[in-house]
């Protein structure tokens, strides 16, 4: 929003402050006046001066509980005679003649204020609840007259839902209760409304009592009151019939009196808005009529509104009555942006061009509160007056529209062929789809295969059977061939319209084009094929690599006992067939009469980690059979991880043990560290250096000694064993010297309690060998 649009806002909020300010000042000054009256009727009879009159009238006011304005009315309203005062039955009454503190004068005062408001609907409204459901009425209906005896429903309360909709209009001679009583112009009475009456409510069992009043002002009956009960009821007393017929007086005032009016402004040669006003009345838009107001320089300063046609509504709420005689400004001041609404009736009544607009941003102030509208706009000049027609977006309004962008968003466009006449109704979306021009003849559905590719004929002709032979709703798919020569994947949807009889009346439906998705279902389709190839790739891979793991490394090979040492090897998978890893052992006598030991784990999974596994353990058997020592052996065998297989990575820990001396010389290289158990105590072996075989061309590895004694249980194992994601790895080797514990004197139990126990979470692979030193 702008700073100019600010400010205008601002105006508007202070000129409708002022508004309310001016409005509350006429009425105080209006109950001044009316006390005063009221005062001096007391005085005129008998109640002392002005000051003991006022006092008095205060003290009736507290006495009887009512605001003293409205006991002064009653007190005014008794003595000049007031008709809904003499339509209410015998009561007390107090100074003046007037009923002070009356259930029905309160509920009949109510229903007096809210007829003045010139809202018809507001009227029935306040009528129903505040003055006829104290009487058992259930529902209200006010009429008003129409040309020929027809009459109009200005507004209706408590019916059902839809009742209002249907009985909008009533057309001359129909005979309905409320049009006996506008021919009469008498009241008429009904117990019980026969169950073949017509009349607004009676399809929904509303066959009770009613009574149509006709609503007279100034002479002339403007309209009838139509008052429901929803059972049969006896005659109404004399006091409920002079209560109704005031009420049905003052509704008078919510109803529009076009023909007074049109006919007091053609009379009046001053009033340039006159004929303008004829014109307004005849038009189905909302319209206002606008006069100019000239400045002391005959300059147009602003508009008046003259006249507001009955079928306006003002987007703030006001009632027509309200609205006529404001100035424009005065009455929608946000129109003087720049820009708005109001620069374009000016233009208008300087040029005499005609302006439209649709949808088009009305912004007013409604309660205080700033609301803004889309409105089509309409201005022309009639005369010197100024016709301005707004009609405000409704729900129908915007769901035509939403449905014209649905079709449009949707490539989707209707039809409606006429079996009897023959006319073919298309929308404007069709002719598009067909690639056809808005002047070419539509195509009939019998045509249908006459503009589709040969093969989709068949499917067509069943489509047709069905349509209009069988009489059922069908639909089918072709390949529509338009004359731009681009093929269109069409879907067609009908269904048949029949009499009662069978008989075909007419065929609507509807096309789609869903060529692009069809050319993506396509290409679904095919990505669907690479990628179930490609499943069953990589399932034939995980295969042969699981039979390759599973040939080099079964999970629990039997114990042997090589040179005084017993070796077990637990070996548990992952749980997924495609996270097969590259986790190997080894434990094999050498020629120099001593023992390789050795655990790795290759990076990654699948088939090339169990390749690359079989390259690294069969390459370390023959490197371990030159006699030389562990720390040799890792950097040969890191040569032939980067030099010689493709990317592959590996830790790996190495150990040659000397049956002879019980020595064990051991390297690592990335791995952990071997645990050992001496005399009932598990602890970590003290690392060597060494960088994970693969990473560099060139690594050194250091070598360690550990003396072995009798008794003595050595275990080596894969990070699958203590790998956790949420702590370090020193933390996950504490945990798993306390796993260890004490050594069992089974080793094969011993470890398969690690791996029940092993608090690992990574779902990798993992490789467990314990050694016993005999």
């Amino acid at each position: 929003m702008t700073r100019r649009e600010r400010r205008l806002d601002a105006l508007a909020a202070t000129v409708e402050r002022l508004r309310g300010e001016l409005t509350a000042a006429r009425e105080a000054a209006d109950e001044r006046a009316l006390i005063g009256i009221a005062t001096g009727i007391l005085v005129e009879r008998g109640h002392g001066g002005p000051t003991q009159a006022a006092r008095h009238l205060e003290e009736l006011a507290r006495a009887a509980g009512l605001p003293l304005p409205e006991l002064a009315a009653d007190v005014v309203n008794g003595a000049v005679g007031d008709t809904v005062a003499r339509a209410l039955p015998s009561a007390p009454h107090g100074p003046g003649g007037a009923h002070h503190g009356s259930p029905d004068v309160l509920r009949l005062r109510t229903a007096e204020a809210g007829s003045l408001t010139g809202d018809a609907q507001t009227v029935v409204d306040t009528l129903l609840e505040q003055a006829l459901a104290p009487l058992g009425v259930s529902a209200v209906a006010l009429w008003s007259v129409a040309p020929g005896g027809a009459l109009a429903l200005a507004g209706h309360a408590g019916f059902p839902r839809g009742e209002g909709e249907r009985w909008r209009y009533v057309p001359p001679g129909l005979g309905v209760l409320p049009q006996r009583a506008l021919a009469e112009r008498r009241a008429q009475w009904c117990a019980a409304m026969p169950a073949d009456a017509a009349g607004i409510g009676g399809r929904q069992g509303g066959h009770g009592a009613r009574t149509a009043l006709p609503a007279e002002w100034g002479g002339r009956v403007l309209g009838v009151l139509e008052v429901c009960w929803r059972h049969p009821q006896p005659p109404l007393s004399g006091p409920v019939r002079r209560q109704l017929n005031a009420l049905a007086d003052l509704c008078a005032h919510a109803l529009p009196r076009t023909e007074e009016t049109a006919t007091g402004a053609a009379a009046d040669p001053a009033l340039p808005g006159g004929p303008a006003m004829d014109l307004a009345d005849g038009l189905l838009d909302p319209v206002l009529v606008l006069r100019p107001v000239l400045d002391d320089h005959d300059q147009v300063a602003d508009f008046s509104i003259a006249y507001a046609n009955e079928r306006f509504a003002d987007p703030a709420g006001r009632p027509r009555t309200v609205i006529t005689g404001m100035r424009l400004l005065e009455a929608y001041p946000r129109t003087a942006r720049e820009g708005g609404l109001y620069e374009e009736v000016l233009r208008v009544h300087a040029t005499g061009e005609p302006f439209r607009a649709e949808r088009m941003a009305l912004r007013v102030l409604a309660d205080d509160v700033s609301r803004t509208g889309l409105v089509t706009v309409g201005i022309g000049r009639h005369g010197d007056a100024v016709l301005l027609s707004w009609r405000l977006e409704d729900e129908t309004a915007r769901l035509g529209t939403l449905l014209e962008h649905v079709q449009r968003l949707g490539r989707i466009g209707g039809f409606q062929e006429d079996a009897v006449s023959g006319e073919i109704l298309w929308n404007r979306h069709l002719f598009s789809l067909f690639d056809l021009p808005p002047t070419a003849p539509p195509v009939p559905v019998e045509r249908l295969r006459h503009h589709a590719h040969p093969d989709d004929s068949v499917a067509i002709g069943r489509f047709l059977r069905t349509l209009l032979h069988h009489r059922h709703a069908a639909s089918t798919a072709f390949r529509l061939q338009p004359a731009d020569g681009a093929v269109r994947h069409i879907r067609v949807v009908a269904e048949p319209v029949t009499d009662p009889s069978g008989h075909l009346l007419a065929v609507r439906g509807a096309y789609q084009d869903f060529s692009s998705q069809h050319w993506t279902e396509v290409a679904l389709a095919a990505t669907r094929d690479r990628l179930a190839d490609t499943e069953q790739e990589a399932a034939e891979r995980n295969r042969l690599a699981l039979q390759l793991q599973r040939a080099i490394m079964p999970p629990s090979p039997a114990p042997v006992d090589i040179a005084g040492l017993h070796v077990a090897v637990r070996y548990r998978p992952a749980e997924e067939t495609h996270l097969v890893g590259g986790d190997w052992y080894d434990a094999v006598a050498l020629p120099q009469k001593k023992v390789l030991l050795a655990v790795g784990d290759v990076a990654g999974h699948g088939i090339e980690a169990a390749t690359g596994m079989v390259v690294l353990r069969n390459a370390l058997r023959g490197l371990a059979a030159t006699g030389a020592g562990p720390a040799r052996l890792l950097d040969w065998l890191n040569t032939v991880a980067h030099h010689l297989t493709e990317h592959v990575t590996a830790t790996v820990v190495c150990g040659i043990y000397d049956p002879q001396t019980r020595v064990l010389d051991w390297a690592r290289a990335g791995h952990p560290p071997p645990v050992l158990i001496h005399e009932g105590t598990a602890a970590v072996l003290p690392l060597p250096g060494g960088i994970l075989l693969g990473a560099a061309a060139e690594a050194e590895y250091e070598e360690s000694r550990l003396a072995l004694a009798p008794g003595d249980r050595l275990l080596m194992y894969t990070d699958g064993l203590i790998e956790r994601r949420d702590r370090s790895v020193e933390k996950a080797l504490e945990q798993l010297l306390a796993t260890v514990g004490a050594a069992t004197p089974e080793l094969g139990a011993h470890l398969d309690a690690l791996l029940t126990h092993a608090r690992s979470d990574t779902d990798d692979d993992t490789c467990l060998i314990g050694i016993d030193v005999n």
